[in-house]
């Protein structure tokens, strides 16, 4: 089976949807993943938001605007009158579910419920204008398979199991479409994987059928190898390691899910990501393949902090840097960049919710500093230890940048550079010139 995941400006109209129907293949199994129409899931937490601070009115206003727009979705994307009754029947229990939260006490289970009901939408509608083509298709909810744990971690064995028994109530068909992003938790409450989790849902459907290829259609090209809103002339990367794609999209290329790399390299499928606007583009494919000891690409992500942690204990002690981890984990706080010398440690942040906390559990062990407004730079390809000059003309390039911090040895496919964020569009355009335009010079 082949998992093709089309985003929300993939499906964001009429027009797209009639797009993506022409993308399916006709003669092999495929499970379609859809996210929410574009713009959707914006609406659905201002109503949200507008709920939690008790302005049903307001709520009210834009729940009444979203539901204007999917009418509008409706009488262009169907031509039968029996077609527009089905989607017609789709919208009006779809917004009487949002409404029927206005009148009971607003909680997070509640916001949830809300947030679901975007992707409701853009699959059921998808699977009437499927009908209405003469296509045969069946409409799995991933409300009935995909599950979290208590950890809020994809229930692997749960997923395949479930997954597996909806499958099996269909023998003969061959185009399966089910929701990425929400999913159940451990309670069987309505969740979801977090903004941007239907590259996630895809990348965990395609483990749990051992897919055969894992698609993630976008609006652009691939993946490139520089941020294409401050760098002019980027290019897409036609191939990418799994570590590779992995540590760019950690670091901030937006075009794919941080966590949705691993569930396919768990079980060696390729990804390949693909643009719905230019489908005859190649894309890049991220697979095991080596594909050769040389920079790639760079990415960054801003909203970091820097915590220093000084103090002459650390000197010749063991178990001190344990001690400073533990602190985060107690916080659940994951740490990007760590460096150390003998009597200091920094690391950085990009979650400050427990901030305050952090600092007040540190400063038993020492001197604590605390920096924002920084940016994560990350230079990434394959940098082999025999190979020289790679960190040297990655440093070189940024000469005329204060660097805060800098990792480079902790993984063969990273050097992570901390600078100030002000800073960071000149560093990507340092690096730009004087990485990719040197090489492509010589």
């Amino acid at each position: 089976m082949k998992i093709m995941k089309f985003g929300g400006t993939s499906v964001g109209s009429a027009e797209r949807m009639g797009a993506v129907s022409q993308l399916l293949p006709t003669q092999e199994p495929v499970m379609v993943v859809l996210s929410a129409m574009s713009g959707t899931t914006n609406s659905l937490v201002q109503i949200g938001q507008q709920l939690a601070q008790q302005d049903v009115a307001q709520a009210e206003r834009f729940t009444s605007q979203l539901e204007n727009r999917y009418k509008q979705v409706i009488s262009e994307l169907y031509k039968q009158d029996a077609s527009k009754h089905k989607a017609k029947q789709v919208i009006d229990t779809t917004f009487q579910d949002i409404r029927s939260t206005f009148t009971s006490s607003f909680s997070p289970a509640s916001e949830k419920i809300i947030l679901a009901q975007g992707e409701l939408l853009s699959t059921q509608l998808f699977q009437i204008y499927m009908e209405e083509q003469g296509k045969q298709s069946v409409l799995l909810p991933a409300l009935e398979f995909m599950r979290i744990t208590q950890d809020e971690e994809p229930d692997q064995a749960y997923i395949r199991e479930h997954l597996q028994q909806q499958l099996a109530q269909y023998p003969d068909n061959q185009l399966f479409i089910t929701q990425g992003y929400i999913c159940r938790n451990a309670q069987g409450q309505i969740d979801n994987l977090k903004r941007g989790g239907s590259d996630y849902s895809a990348s965990i459907i395609g483990a749990a059928v051992r897919a055969q290829e894992i698609q993630i259609w976008t609006d652009i090209d691939g993946m490139h190898n520089n941020d294409p809103r401050i760098v002019k002339n980027t290019y897409p990367i036609a191939e990418l390691s799994f570590d590779e794609a992995a540590e760019l999209a950690y670091f901030g290329a937006k075009i794919l899910h941080p966590s949705s790399i691993l569930p396919a390299q768990q079980f060696n499928i390729p990804v390949r990501l693909l643009n719905t606007m230019q489908p005859e583009a190649p894309g890049t494919l991220i697979s095991s393949k080596k594909t050769g000891n040389t920079i790639k690409a760079v990415a960054a992500k801003d909203g970091i902090t820097a915590i220093k942690i000084k103090s002459s204990r650390m000197l010749l002690a063991y178990g001190f840097l344990r001690s400073v981890f533990e602190v985060f984990e107690r916080f659940k706080t994951p740490i990007d960049m760590i460096t150390t010398s003998e009597v200091a440690v920094s690391l950085t942040i990009d979650n400050d919710t427990n901030l305050s906390s952090i600092i007040d559990a540190l400063q038993g062990f020492g001197n604590v500093e605390i920096d924002t407004d920084l940016s994560i730079i990350c230079v990434v390809g394959d940098f082999m230890e025999d190979k020289p000059g790679d960190a040297l003309r990655v440093i070189q390039s940024l000469k005329e940048i204060p660097l805060r911090m800098i990792s480079y040895g902790g993984s063969k496919n990273n050097i992570s550079l901390l600078v100030n964020t002000s800073q960071k569009n000149d560093a990507l355009l340092a690096i730009n010139e004087g990485v990719f335009l040197e090489r492509s010079l010589n």
